[in-house]
């Protein structure tokens, strides 16, 4: 049996002090606790709307659509293409995808910077790999060579075929009469779908500090997810020969920074790391792929990869670890943010006891780490992760923490500060201590779940009301997917269904379950699908009885969006038995239940 996903008392002898531990961690999360919570970053709307333009690709006009299609998909990212393809496969033809980049893939249209990876083995995150009949390059694919899968996917299932890209669904209105959707867009477009289907993601709109004085500075800026690479040279393989005079600095320290800092350390005249809360960063080893073990696989490896990886992170027994990285040796510690499998023989008390001193065995080796590698103490010091090991999404790399030997690389602290002081026209001020600078990069990841159907920024009238009153004071579905008095309206995404690490295998598993509702309904000649009310109400009932309440856990954690900047938010939006469990109610619902949103309406 494999240990990583078994609990055991086999690290209780480890010795460490767990109080003092509890009261360090606690002391520096509330040097970074900020009243104004998530408050504190500002989307790149507005006056700021320019963070948010296509650099990549040129926008071509248009005349507005006015036709009808079977199914409407928004987002081209890895969940629409799977259910577009799923759906393909299915015999749909008449599919249209929109999206407001300029082509497919997603995050990894918009992310193009130097170093960019995926942090989940690519074996098991890139999808539909034996479909396209490829295998990647490495084992952690870099992002050009995602991208680029994602447009092999599109070529592969003929999705380029009636797209509308550089397009933003700005309305949704269902037609009762026409029993068909009514789709407003930006572009003027006014056309019909009988299916939506909403794959917007939830990692798509980046997000700027709220840092006064932003607006002043004269330098060169932009956000890492629209890099400039007219301003820096090079490409995301790195090489920015334009910022060999340049004063850079980068703010923020999460997983984009991680990657991108050792591109700029190398190749700037002088780079600020400005870091309110260190990464926790473990060993990357990163690796070409091994062609004789490529040439090895049989058809299937790839759902036995990932089905093997969900497992093990989710908590389940296996046979054997097939991809064995930090994140299958730290399966114990996902379920304090995801859940999943527990070792019901164990009392609740004495599984947190367990946790919490594996968790600090862990941490305490990620921090050796850093003394091991950093050679200046003081800064050594500062870049040590003082919390839990789930408190923030944990990085991996085999160059990061090597950039601050350099001698042109300075890490600037800012948690006592709150974050970064102010910025004025040349400078970034942390407290009294001004750094001047020529460009400022900011690393400040993404508004995190606020997808337009959920944030209500999409306005989506249903057949009585809109969704947003309907889901007032909370969202109601079924599974996640679909809502009573919306037909015909699917979604994809986070929302009271179940998470996992790779979250590109769970919109797989999102995509092929919406396809099969949708492959039956138009094998049937079914018009309407559509929970019904008594549904909704009964998978609410089973997330609120089957939820975990990890607030405790997130409210001592440092503050990041896994806490929502430590304001933990109490809601059951996931099914705390986690995927495997959730993947089986789905299954099971198909074999036995489909009919119940099938018929209702129909």
């Amino acid at each position: 049996m494999s240990t990583k996903s078994s609990e055991t008392t086999a690290h209780a002898h480890y010795d460490m002090d767990i109080d003092a531990l509890r009261v360090k961690y606690a002391r520096e999360r509330d040097r970074r606790i900020r009243p104004d919570g998530a408050s504190q970053y500002r989307s790149t709307t507005g006056q700021f709307g320019y963070y948010a333009t296509d650099p990549y690709t040129q926008r071509t006009e248009r005349d507005p659509l006015t036709d009808t299609v079977e199914v409407l998909v928004t987002g081209g990212g890895f969940g629409g293409l799977v259910t577009a393809a799923r759906l393909r496969e299915a015999g749909i033809e008449s599919i249209r995808m929109v999206d407001e980049a300029g082509d497919f893939g997603g995050t990894w249209y918009w992310n193009r910077y130097p170093g960019i990876h995926c942090d989940i083995e690519s074996y098991s995150y890139m999808p539909l790999l034996e479909e396209v009949g490829t295998v990647p390059n490495w084992r952690y694919a870099p992002g050009e060579e995602i991208r680029l899968h994602s447009v092999a996917i599109a070529e592969k299932y003929d999705l380029y075929r009636d797209t509308a890209f550089h397009t933003r669904v700005n309305e949704l209105r269902w037609d009762e009469g026409a029993r068909n959707w009514i789709v407003k867009t930006d572009r003027g477009d006014s056309m019909r779908a009988r299916f939506v289907i909403t794959s917007s993601g939830t990692l798509t709109a980046p997000k700027l500090p709220g840092i006064p004085g932003i607006e002043t500075f004269r330098g060169h800026t932009f956000h890492t997810s629209r890099w400039d690479y007219g301003y820096t040279g090079g490409t995301p393989d790195g090489g920015l020969t334009g910022l060999r005079d340049k004063r850079v600095a980068v703010v923020g320290t999460g997983a984009t920074g991680v990657q991108v800092v050792p591109h700029l350390g190398r190749d700037a005249l002088e780079l600020l790391v400005f870091q309110r809360t260190p990464s926790s960063v473990d060993v990357r080893d990163q690796r070409p792929t091994d062609p004789r073990w490529a040439e090895s696989l049989r058809p299937g490896w790839q759902r036995e990869r990932m089905d093997n990886f969900l497992q093990i992170v989710s908590g389940e027994r296996v046979e054997v670890d097939l991809t064995d990285d930090g994140w299958t040796s730290t399966a114990l510690l996902h379920r304090a943010v995801i859940s999943g499998a527990i070792e019901e023989s164990l009392s609740a008390e004495e599984r947190s006891r367990i946790d919490e001193l594996v968790d600090a065995r862990k941490m305490t080796e990620i921090r050796r780490r850093v003394e091991s590698v950093v050679e200046d103490p003081s800064t050594a010091e500062l870049l040590k992760p003082w919390y839990r090991y789930m408190c923030k999404r944990p990085t991996f790399s085999d160059q990061y923490l090597q950039t601050f030997n350099r001698s042109n690389v300075t890490l600037v602290d800012t948690a006592d500060h709150g974050g970064i002081t102010r910025i004025t026209e040349k400078a970034i001020v942390v407290g009294d201590t001004e750094y001047e600078v020529d460009c400022i990069v900011f690393a400040t990841g993404f508004e995190v779940g606020k997808s337009g159907v959920l944030s209500g920024a999409l306005p989506v009238h249903g057949r009585d009301e809109t969704l947003s009153q309907a889901w007032d004071p909370q969202p109601r579905t079924l599974h996640g997917f679909m809502s009573h008095g919306f037909p015909n309206l699917l979604h994809l995404g986070a929302l009271q269904n179940a998470n996992a690490v790779n979250f590109a295998h769970i919109l797989t598993e999102q995509a092929e379950h919406i396809a099969a509702i949708l492959s039956v309904a138009y094998s049937r000649g079914i018009g309407v699908v559509e929970p019904t009310s008594e549904a909704e109400a009964d998978w609410l009932v089973t997330l609120r009885d089957t939820a975990r309440d990890n607030t405790a856990y997130l409210r001592d954690c440092t503050p990041g969006y896994y806490n929502n900047e430590g304001k933990p938010i109490v809601r059951a939006q996931s099914y705390s038995p986690g995927p495997i469990a959730f993947h089986k109610v789905l299954t099971d619902w198909r074999a036995t239940r489909m009919t119940e949103v099938l018929e209702a309406s129909s």
